[in-house]
Protein backbone atom coordinates (compact mmCIF):
# COMPACT_ATOMS: atom_id res chain seq x y z
CA UNK A 1 0.00 0.00 0.00
CA UNK A 2 1.31 3.45 -0.86
CA UNK A 3 0.65 7.13 -1.34
CA UNK A 4 -1.14 6.46 -4.62
CA UNK A 5 -4.14 5.27 -2.60
CA UNK A 6 -6.76 7.93 -2.01
CA UNK A 7 -9.15 8.18 0.94
CA UNK A 8 -12.11 10.48 0.29
CA UNK A 9 -13.99 12.02 3.26
CA UNK A 10 -17.47 13.44 2.62
CA UNK A 11 -19.58 15.40 5.12
CA UNK A 12 -21.66 18.55 4.81
CA UNK A 13 -20.92 19.49 8.44
CA UNK A 14 -17.83 21.66 8.27
CA UNK A 15 -16.62 20.95 11.81
CA UNK A 16 -17.02 17.20 11.43
CA UNK A 17 -15.26 17.17 8.07
CA UNK A 18 -12.37 19.23 9.39
CA UNK A 19 -11.98 16.89 12.38
CA UNK A 20 -12.08 13.74 10.26
CA UNK A 21 -9.56 15.18 7.81
CA UNK A 22 -7.12 16.24 10.52
CA UNK A 23 -7.32 12.87 12.29
CA UNK A 24 -6.61 10.90 9.14
CA UNK A 25 -3.89 13.24 7.87
CA UNK A 26 -2.00 12.83 11.15
CA UNK A 27 -2.51 9.05 11.06
CA UNK A 28 -1.59 8.74 7.35
CA UNK A 29 1.60 10.77 7.80
CA UNK A 30 1.96 11.14 4.02
CA UNK A 31 1.38 7.43 3.26
CA UNK A 32 -1.99 8.08 1.59
CA UNK A 33 -3.75 10.95 -0.16
CA UNK A 34 -6.50 12.33 2.07
CA UNK A 35 -9.20 14.20 0.12
CA UNK A 36 -12.21 15.96 1.62
CA UNK A 37 -15.51 17.07 0.10
CA UNK A 38 -18.20 19.23 1.73
CA UNK A 39 -20.95 17.91 -0.57
CA UNK A 40 -21.90 14.90 -2.63
CA UNK A 41 -21.37 16.85 -5.84
CA UNK A 42 -17.86 17.83 -4.79
CA UNK A 43 -17.15 14.18 -4.00
CA UNK A 44 -18.38 13.12 -7.45
CA UNK A 45 -16.10 15.69 -9.07
CA UNK A 46 -13.16 14.26 -7.14
CA UNK A 47 -14.07 10.72 -8.28
CA UNK A 48 -14.26 11.95 -11.89
CA UNK A 49 -10.72 13.30 -11.65
CA UNK A 50 -8.92 10.54 -9.76
CA UNK A 51 -9.28 7.00 -8.48
CA UNK A 52 -10.82 6.73 -5.02
CA UNK A 53 -9.81 3.66 -3.03
CA UNK A 54 -11.74 4.27 0.21
CA UNK A 55 -14.68 6.60 0.80
CA UNK A 56 -15.95 7.67 4.23
CA UNK A 57 -19.26 9.49 3.79
CA UNK A 58 -22.04 10.94 5.91
CA UNK A 59 -25.33 9.25 5.12
CA UNK A 60 -27.62 12.30 5.40
CA UNK A 61 -26.69 15.20 3.11
CA UNK A 62 -28.84 17.80 1.30
CA UNK A 63 -28.22 16.78 -2.33
CA UNK A 64 -28.29 13.00 -1.94
CA UNK A 65 -27.70 10.37 0.72
CA UNK A 66 -24.30 8.84 1.27
CA UNK A 67 -25.60 5.59 -0.21
CA UNK A 68 -26.79 7.40 -3.34
CA UNK A 69 -23.35 8.99 -3.56
CA UNK A 70 -21.66 5.59 -3.36
CA UNK A 71 -24.00 4.31 -6.08
CA UNK A 72 -23.17 7.32 -8.28
CA UNK A 73 -19.43 6.77 -7.85
CA UNK A 74 -19.90 3.11 -8.75
CA UNK A 75 -21.64 4.22 -11.95
CA UNK A 76 -18.43 6.06 -12.82
CA UNK A 77 -16.72 2.68 -12.88
CA UNK A 78 -15.09 3.02 -9.48
CA UNK A 79 -15.53 0.57 -6.63
CA UNK A 80 -14.05 2.13 -3.51
CA UNK A 81 -14.40 0.35 -0.19
CA UNK A 82 -17.09 2.34 1.61
CA UNK A 83 -17.66 3.44 5.21
CA UNK A 84 -20.86 5.20 6.29
CA UNK A 85 -21.16 7.92 8.97
CA UNK A 86 -24.43 8.74 10.69
CA UNK A 87 -25.75 10.72 13.63
CA UNK A 88 -27.76 7.68 14.71
CA UNK A 89 -28.42 4.09 13.67
CA UNK A 90 -30.62 4.26 10.57
CA UNK A 91 -31.60 0.65 10.01
CA UNK A 92 -33.82 1.44 7.02
CA UNK A 93 -30.61 1.97 5.04
CA UNK A 94 -29.12 -1.39 6.05
CA UNK A 95 -30.27 -3.46 3.04
CA UNK A 96 -29.09 -0.85 0.54
CA UNK A 97 -25.77 -0.58 2.37
CA UNK A 98 -25.29 -4.35 2.14
CA UNK A 99 -26.16 -4.34 -1.57
CA UNK A 100 -23.59 -1.62 -2.23
CA UNK A 101 -20.92 -3.47 -0.26
CA UNK A 102 -20.54 -0.93 2.56
CA UNK A 103 -17.86 -2.28 4.90
CA UNK A 104 -18.81 -0.54 8.13
CA UNK A 105 -21.42 1.79 9.65
CA UNK A 106 -19.97 4.35 12.05
CA UNK A 107 -22.23 6.27 14.45
CA UNK A 108 -21.27 9.89 15.16
CA UNK A 109 -19.43 11.18 17.05
CA UNK A 110 -16.85 8.72 15.82
CA UNK A 111 -13.96 8.00 18.15
CA UNK A 112 -10.61 8.58 16.47
CA UNK A 113 -9.45 5.05 17.30
CA UNK A 114 -12.59 3.52 15.75
CA UNK A 115 -12.26 5.71 12.65
CA UNK A 116 -8.62 4.75 12.08
CA UNK A 117 -9.31 1.05 12.71
CA UNK A 118 -12.17 1.08 10.20
CA UNK A 119 -10.08 2.90 7.56
CA UNK A 120 -7.22 0.44 8.04
CA UNK A 121 -9.65 -2.46 7.55
CA UNK A 122 -11.03 -0.75 4.44
CA UNK A 123 -7.52 -0.33 2.98
CA UNK A 124 -6.71 -3.98 3.65
CA UNK A 125 -9.93 -5.04 1.90
CA UNK A 126 -9.25 -2.72 -1.05
CA UNK A 127 -5.70 -4.05 -1.36
CA UNK A 128 -6.94 -7.65 -1.31
CA UNK A 129 -9.62 -6.92 -3.91
CA UNK A 130 -7.12 -5.14 -6.14
CA UNK A 131 -4.70 -8.06 -5.91
CA UNK A 132 -7.49 -10.51 -6.73
CA UNK A 133 -8.39 -8.36 -9.74
CA UNK A 134 -4.79 -8.34 -10.92
CA UNK A 135 -4.54 -12.11 -10.57
CA UNK A 136 -7.72 -12.50 -12.61
CA UNK A 137 -6.42 -10.23 -15.39
CA UNK A 138 -3.12 -12.12 -15.51
CA UNK A 139 -4.70 -15.57 -15.32
CA UNK A 140 -4.65 -17.93 -18.27
CA UNK A 141 -7.89 -19.93 -18.21
CA UNK A 142 -6.20 -22.93 -19.78
CA UNK A 143 -3.81 -23.01 -16.83
CA UNK A 144 -6.51 -22.27 -14.26
CA UNK A 145 -8.33 -25.41 -15.32
CA UNK A 146 -5.15 -27.42 -14.83
CA UNK A 147 -4.82 -26.23 -11.23
CA UNK A 148 -8.32 -27.53 -10.54
CA UNK A 149 -7.65 -30.88 -12.27
CA UNK A 150 -4.15 -31.54 -10.92
CA UNK A 151 -5.36 -34.41 -8.69
CA UNK A 152 -5.99 -36.39 -11.88
CA UNK A 153 -2.36 -36.07 -12.97
CA UNK A 154 0.20 -38.78 -12.42
CA UNK A 155 3.26 -38.01 -10.34
CA UNK A 156 5.73 -37.56 -13.26
CA UNK A 157 3.52 -34.94 -14.93
CA UNK A 158 2.94 -33.06 -11.68
CA UNK A 159 6.63 -33.15 -10.78
CA UNK A 160 7.47 -32.03 -14.31
CA UNK A 161 5.07 -29.10 -14.04
CA UNK A 162 6.58 -28.09 -10.71
CA UNK A 163 10.05 -28.18 -12.27
CA UNK A 164 8.92 -26.05 -15.21
CA UNK A 165 7.22 -23.54 -12.91
CA UNK A 166 10.34 -23.08 -10.80
CA UNK A 167 12.64 -22.51 -13.80
CA UNK A 168 10.61 -19.94 -15.73
CA UNK A 169 13.46 -17.44 -15.86
CA UNK A 170 15.60 -19.50 -18.24
CA UNK A 171 15.44 -21.66 -21.33
CA UNK A 172 14.56 -25.33 -20.85
CA UNK A 173 13.88 -28.31 -23.06
CA UNK A 174 11.50 -31.21 -22.78
CA UNK A 175 14.54 -33.52 -22.57
CA UNK A 176 15.74 -31.68 -19.46
CA UNK A 177 12.34 -31.97 -17.76
CA UNK A 178 11.92 -35.61 -18.80
CA UNK A 179 15.33 -36.45 -17.34
CA UNK A 180 14.29 -34.74 -14.11
CA UNK A 181 11.32 -37.13 -13.79
CA UNK A 182 13.35 -40.11 -15.10
CA UNK A 183 11.31 -40.69 -18.25
CA UNK A 184 12.01 -40.94 -21.96
CA UNK A 185 11.34 -37.49 -23.58
CA UNK A 186 8.96 -38.94 -26.16
CA UNK A 187 6.91 -40.80 -23.55
CA UNK A 188 6.86 -37.79 -21.22
CA UNK A 189 5.66 -35.61 -24.10
CA UNK A 190 2.75 -37.98 -24.77
CA UNK A 191 1.53 -38.28 -21.18
CA UNK A 192 2.04 -34.54 -20.58
CA UNK A 193 -0.30 -33.72 -23.48
CA UNK A 194 -2.81 -36.41 -22.43
CA UNK A 195 -3.08 -35.12 -18.87
CA UNK A 196 -2.81 -31.35 -19.38
CA UNK A 197 -4.40 -30.93 -22.80
CA UNK A 198 -1.41 -28.80 -23.77
CA UNK A 199 1.84 -29.62 -25.50
CA UNK A 200 5.01 -29.05 -23.49
CA UNK A 201 5.93 -25.96 -25.53
CA UNK A 202 2.43 -24.43 -25.25
CA UNK A 203 2.36 -25.00 -21.50
CA UNK A 204 5.74 -23.33 -21.08
CA UNK A 205 4.69 -20.39 -23.28
CA UNK A 206 1.46 -19.86 -21.35
CA UNK A 207 3.27 -20.00 -18.01
CA UNK A 208 5.87 -17.50 -19.22
CA UNK A 209 3.18 -15.12 -20.44
CA UNK A 210 1.19 -15.44 -17.23
CA UNK A 211 4.28 -14.49 -15.25
CA UNK A 212 4.95 -11.60 -17.63
CA UNK A 213 1.37 -10.29 -17.31
CA UNK A 214 1.63 -10.37 -13.54
CA UNK A 215 4.87 -8.35 -13.65
CA UNK A 216 3.37 -5.89 -16.13
CA UNK A 217 0.45 -5.26 -13.78
CA UNK A 218 2.28 -5.20 -10.45
CA UNK A 219 5.64 -3.59 -11.22
CA UNK A 220 7.13 -0.73 -13.21
CA UNK A 221 9.87 -2.99 -14.63
CA UNK A 222 10.83 -2.20 -18.25
CA UNK A 223 9.38 -4.63 -20.79
CA UNK A 224 12.89 -5.87 -21.66
CA UNK A 225 13.53 -6.83 -18.03
CA UNK A 226 10.17 -8.56 -17.80
CA UNK A 227 10.97 -10.51 -20.96
CA UNK A 228 14.20 -11.71 -19.36
CA UNK A 229 12.46 -12.61 -16.07
CA UNK A 230 9.90 -14.64 -18.01
CA UNK A 231 12.65 -16.60 -19.75
CA UNK A 232 12.79 -14.86 -23.14
CA UNK A 233 16.19 -14.21 -24.63
CA UNK A 234 15.10 -11.08 -26.53
CA UNK A 235 12.41 -8.47 -25.93
CA UNK A 236 11.57 -8.56 -29.64
CA UNK A 237 10.62 -12.24 -29.55
CA UNK A 238 8.74 -11.72 -26.27
CA UNK A 239 6.71 -8.89 -27.86
CA UNK A 240 5.89 -11.10 -30.84
CA UNK A 241 4.67 -14.05 -28.74
CA UNK A 242 2.79 -11.80 -26.31
CA UNK A 243 0.86 -10.13 -29.13
CA UNK A 244 0.04 -13.50 -30.72
CA UNK A 245 -1.61 -14.68 -27.49
CA UNK A 246 -3.02 -11.44 -26.05
CA UNK A 247 -3.77 -9.47 -29.21
CA UNK A 248 -1.82 -6.42 -27.99
CA UNK A 249 1.78 -5.58 -27.18
CA UNK A 250 3.01 -5.82 -23.55
CA UNK A 251 3.12 -2.02 -23.34
CA UNK A 252 -0.49 -1.64 -24.48
CA UNK A 253 -1.59 -4.42 -22.13
CA UNK A 254 -0.02 -2.61 -19.18
CA UNK A 255 -1.48 0.76 -20.19
CA UNK A 256 -4.99 -0.64 -20.72
CA UNK A 257 -5.19 -2.48 -17.38
CA UNK A 258 -3.56 0.23 -15.31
Amino acid sequence: MDKERTILLVDDEETTLRGLTKSLEVWADGRYMIRSAASAQEAIQTAQQEKVHVIVTDICMPEMTGLELIEEIQRLGQKPVSLILSGHSEFEFAQTAIRLGVLNYLVKPVQKKKLIQSVEEALEKEFSEERAGIMQKAADHSLTGLEQDQKQMTSPVQVGRDYIDSHMDRQMTIREVAEHVHLNPSYFSVIFKEQTGLTFSEYVTRKRLQKAKHLLLTTSMPVADIAESAGYQTAKYFNKIFKEYEGVTPGKFRKHHN
